[in-house]
């Protein structure tokens, strides 16, 4: 199955694109598919807090992802 992967602020510099294709297994749930994109983009991992939204929600790790969702990478923000 394919999802499209949106990266926002500092993880669209760690991911080197806005936006991607992924191709995943059928049942990968939030959590699995973080694992592996850490592993191939590993400056993610210095990321003391990243939220995950899939289809405009925030998603829990155990969330398991469908055909055509929209994985969202929210960095931290900070402001002031």
């Amino acid at each position: 199955m394919k999802i499209k992967l949106l990266c926002f602020g500092i993880t669209k510099e760690m991911v080197g694109v806005f936006e991607n294709q992924i191709e995943l297994e059928e049942g990968t749930t939030v959590g699995v598919f973080m694992e592996n994109l850490k592993k191939e983009y590993p400056e993610l991992n210095k990321l003391n807090s990243l939220r995950i939204a899939v289809n405009e929600d925030y998603a829990e790790m155990t969330q398991i992802l469908s055909e055509k969702d929209e994985v969202v990478l929210v960095p931290p923000v900070s402001g002031g």
